[in-house]
């Protein structure tokens, strides 16, 4: 891995059930596309503490875990260039949920979608609103904060669902960076893909689980025909025009073909193909894509072993690289120190020293909506223009991290970033002053 301060991008795959076509296109595949951009440190990881939420299966977890892995290496994810691991590999992440449950607002977990569903059924069957809710789910998006927060990750892709965990993770993150001190973690942002595809099942809705209607990415060549052929069609007989839109068969095809093949399936359609030549058709193209990938993953699944190698050893460096060193300098900073040492106050031991000796962004919220502010030790330098999201205020400061904008100086103080006023220098502080902290910071970040 480089030691260039690369974007950070990371990826959470729960172990829950047996991979499906429509996890691998809506997915595996966009994933394991964007791993190989330029300028990108991937992240993806084997979510086997969350899956304990939903189910205690011991054998089903296991099983699971092996699918999942090998699913994702048999389509291409390539673990000397990505960081791939299982989560419960990584000790550290438990630890810092701990960190993270401290600072955590209940009111705010009382808020998650997932716990307000629960509470919303009991009180429809006329329970205690808690029944049946176990501590796990309720603390669900603080082991979540602690998976994206502890390799300081810059974006998380996630479903619309999901957005409200991600506000979450930037909540904890900042307040334990205001309650230690200093900028000890990256606040991420959510990417939301609006292209991302949605297969439809056998029966015509979306490909889940949860409906049992979904056709799963490795089974044998002959139970693939067999449920292609199985699809949910209209009465139209042979000859007659059919439509493509709200076809399965045709948003099935077309999740998997070219324009082109696309293009002259729907002049197909037009037509009037018969459903059992158009079934042919969309088995032939998918088991193009997929058998290569399948006789990967059976190999795979051969041998357990080298999946578990292959994990083991990605969770071995990344603990090396990241974890260990970030969990020792926050056990001091939350006063978990070596009592040998004897106590001083905030400036006891070396990592205290480290920690004012950055300039350190802060942001908060107030009743113009929100700001930030740059200070080094003592000093303020800048002081941000208000913005009405959060996310405006992280993303600027981001730029001003990455260094790839250019500063100016405007009267009475105000700062310009390309131009536009994103905050005013404070005091006597000149634009030497502020460049200089910034580069400072970027310095660190990039040795980090």
């Amino acid at each position: 891995m480089s030691a260039t301060r690369h974007t950070r991008v990371l990826t959470g795959i729960t172990t829950s059930g047996t991979p499906h076509l429509g996890n691998y296109v809506g997915a595996v595949r966009p994933a394991i596309a964007a791993s190989r951009a330029p300028a990108t440190e991937s992240f993806y990881f084997l979510a086997d503490l969350h899956s304990l939420i939903k189910t205690q299966d011991p054998a089903m977890t296991q099983r699971s875990t092996l699918e999942i892995a090998a699913t994702w290496l048999a389509a291409g994810l390539e673990p000397d260039r990505v960081w791939f691991y299982r989560q419960s590999d990584i000790p550290e992440i438990t630890e810092l949920t701990w960190f993270l449950t401290c600072v955590a607002g209940k009111g705010i977990l009382n808020r998650a979608h997932a716990y307000k569903a629960a509470v919303d059924r009991n009180r429809a069957d006329g329970e205690d609103d808690d029944a049946g809710v176990s501590a796990g789910l309720f603390m669900y998006p603080v082991l979540m904060a602690a998976d994206i927060l502890i390799f300081n990750a810059d974006r998380v892709p996630v479903g619309r669902d999901q957005i409200q965990h991600i506000e979450m993770a930037r909540d904890f993150g900042q307040r334990f960076n205001h309650v230690y001190g200093r900028d000890w973690f990256t606040l991420p942002e959510a990417v939301i893909d609006e292209q991302v595809a949605t297969l439809p099942g056998l029966d015509g809705r979306k490909m889940s689980k949860s409906y049992g209607n979904t056709i799963p990415l490795f089974v044998p060549r002959d139970e693939l025909r067999r449920l292609v052929f199985s699809m949910v069609t209209d009465s139209r007989a042979p000859g007659e025009p059919k439509d493509t839109a709200g076809s399965a068969v045709f948003q099935l095809y077309q999740a998997f073909a070219s324009k082109e093949e696309t293009a002259a399936f729907a002049q197909a359609y037009a037509d009037g193909i018969g459903w059992g030549e158009a079934k042919q058709r969309l088995f032939d193209r998918v088991d193009a894509e997929i058998a290569p990938l399948r006789e990967r993953y059976n190999a795979l699944m051969a041998r357990p072993g080298d999946i578990e190698d292959i994990l083991r050893d990605g969770a071995r460096r990344l603990r090396e690289r990241y974890a260990t060193p970030l969990l020792a300098e926050l056990r001091h900073a939350v006063g978990l120190r070596d009592l040998s040492q004897g106590v001083h106050g905030d400036a006891a031991g070396p990592s205290a020293d480290a920690v004012h000796a950055l300039p350190v962004f802060k942001q908060y919220r107030e009743d113009a909506g929100f700001s930030f502010k740059l200070v080094d030790g003592d000093v303020l330098l800048l002081q941000g223009v208000h913005f009405d999201a959060p996310r405006e205020a992280g993303q600027l400061i981001a730029r001003l991290r990455r260094g790839d904008a250019t500063l100016s100086a405007g009267a009475d103080g105000a700062v310009l970033l390309d131009g536009q006023v994103i905050g005013t220098l404070a005091g006597t502080s000149g634009l030497d002053v502020l460049q200089d902290a910034l580069a400072r910071l970027r310095e660190a970040e990039a040795a980090a």
